[in-house]
């Protein structure tokens, strides 16, 4: 029998379907012609999906905050063949605690069970989408070589002029962009292994159950490894969104402007290999940036990425791309132009993005899908929002030094107390005065061993551990976007009163 079954056939598989074909032979008395007659027809839950008529057979409507009226035309006989056969029948629905009392309720799903119907009450939030321009105050994003994301904050004044922070806001995922890359290495090394095995296989006539074994070992671990590689990508995006939204609500930005990529993809090419190109985690946290913001009532407009990085944002002259301000020669990580700007390539990348998107506001349109967007932009150049004015330096009265009248007494300064952990040099005993005769002579070592103890003798270790135990990350209360990965490093977010953290009724996710 194992001769005429096909590769790969189990034993539990084997011993299953010899027990169901004896026992349909003990009920009726002959073999099964095959797998149809030897199984019965299936089963399934009883439900009536109403989300799959119009309104023609379903209405719902509202009857206050917490009742829901649910009338659906249903057939009164087996085969229909009128509108006699078909009535009205309505069916109360009272809303549970957590459902709102402003939201829409859709169309439910009925489940008959246990002389009971159970409803799936789907329902949508309304959502009004906020302005497309009219705004003042925005917050520029580039998609860095450095960090994931980096952002800085722009304000448009009366005279038409933007005006930028010189603190930029960085959301650096470096870390965790290298544990993806080596995931991603080790899947295409699991299946050019697997693709090897896979034509070994194929070659040899006789049956090859080692190499089976092996290919079940690694479609397995390959799939692992893509399960690891998609939650490890979800949770990176999500927390980046998470983070840059929370940073525009705390700073009052009503727009968040974000770089366009697809304008720099290579035209001609398939559309798989622009999917690689433009990476997969960038559609993913722009897909969880326009659906947090939207909850916060925030706008996010896609600007031309072209040239953002290439042209200064005061002057607008191409800028030169160098390792390091004190080092001239050729690089990614920092931009200097002759006007005298000198800062990292992705702040200056994103103010530029904001000027863009605040001087084109009149430009933005909306497309089928909902998404806003710049087509054509013109650049203008910003300027540095000037600091707050610091208090003036205290004078310090100059020394009276005339011996005319007595010394004043000083005011010295409060002693600095230190930690309880180390005493104070004058709490720690003296040394105890060497024996005569033992100056000059280094310390005896080790305390010998006996090679040949007399009785239980503990022996001393030749070597003593003097490091201290490593212990495993644990990340206590990590929020997602600040501390959700040990090698994520977010700068903190800072609200217009000057307090850090997250807003008490910031939204989570769930």
């Amino acid at each position: 029998m194992r001769a005429q079954l096909p590769e790969g056939t189990d034993n539990a598989t084997i011993r299953n379907r010899t027990r169901q074909i004896a026992g349909y032979m003990d009920m009726h008395g002959h073999l099964p012609a095959d797998l149809c007659e030897l199984e019965g027809p299936p089963v399934v839950a009883r439900q009536v999906s109403l989300a799959a008529a119009d309104r023609q057979q379903v209405v719902v409507d509202r009857v206050d905050d917490r009742v829901v009226r649910v009338w659906s035309q249903l057939p009164v006989c087996a085969a229909p063949a009128s509108y006699r056969d078909w009535v009205w029948h309505a069916v109360d629905v009272v809303l549970p605690a957590p459902v709102p009392a402003g939201v829409k309720v859709c169309t439910p799903t009925l489940r008959p069970r246990d002389g009971k119907v159970r409803v799936d009450l789907p329902w949508q939030t309304p959502h009004t989408p906020p302005p497309v321009d009219g705004h003042t105050r925005a917050l520029g994003v580039d998609w860095g070589v450095n960090t994931l994301l980096t952002a800085t904050v722009a304000d448009l004044d009366q005279a038409g002029s933007v005006l930028v922070e010189g603190r930029p806001l960085r959301f650096d995922a470096t870390g965790v962009s290298a544990k993806l890359v080596r995931l991603r290495r080790h899947r295409e090394h699991l299946h050019t292994k697997a693709d090897h095995l896979a034509r070994l296989r194929d070659g040899r006539p006789a049956h090859a159950p080692a190499l089976n074994a092996k290919l079940v070992v690694l479609e397995a671990e390959h799939s692992a490894v893509c399960a690891r590689i998609r939650h490890l990508n979800k949770a990176l995006a999500w927390s980046a969104a998470r983070w840059l939204v929370d940073a525009a609500t705390a700073v009052a930005a009503t727009v968040i402007y974000i770089e366009d990529l697809a304008t720099l993809e290579a035209h001609g090419r398939s559309r798989s290999l622009n999917r690689r190109l433009s990476g997969a985690v960038r559609g993913a946290v722009f897909t969880a940036i326009a659906h947090l913001a939207a909850k916060a009532g925030i706008a996010v407009v896609t600007v031309p990425a072209r040239g953002t990085s290439s042209g200064c944002p005061r002057c607008g002259r191409a800028i030169k791309h160098v390792k390091t301000p004190e080092r001239s020669a050729a690089g990614y990580r920092w931009a200097t132009c002759s006007c005298g700007l000198s800062m990292d390539r992705d702040h200056a990348a994103s103010q530029r993005i904001a000027a863009r998107g605040l001087a084109n506001q009149a430009k933005t349109r909306r497309g089928r899908n909902g998404n806003t967007a710049i087509r054509t932009a013109t650049d203008t150049p910003v300027r540095r929002r000037s600091r707050r004015p610091t208090p003036a330096a205290t004078i310090r009265p100059v020394r009276d030094r005339r011996k005319t009248a007595p010394t004043p007494k000083q005011v010295r300064p409060a002693t600095v107390k230190t930690s309880r952990l180390l005493p104070l040099r004058r709490q720690v005993p003296a040394p105890a005065e060497p024996p005569p005769g033992t100056a000059g002579k280094r310390p005896a070592g080790r305390t010998p061993q006996e090679t040949q103890p007399s009785g239980p003798v503990r022996q001393v270790p030749h070597t003593v551990p003097t490091t201290a135990p490593r212990h495993p990350h644990r990340v206590r209360g990590a929020v997602l976007g600040r501390g959700f990965h040990r090698h994520v490093r977010a700068t903190p977010i800072t609200h217009r009163d000057g307090s850090t953290g997250r807003e008490s009724g910031s939204l989570r996710i769930t």
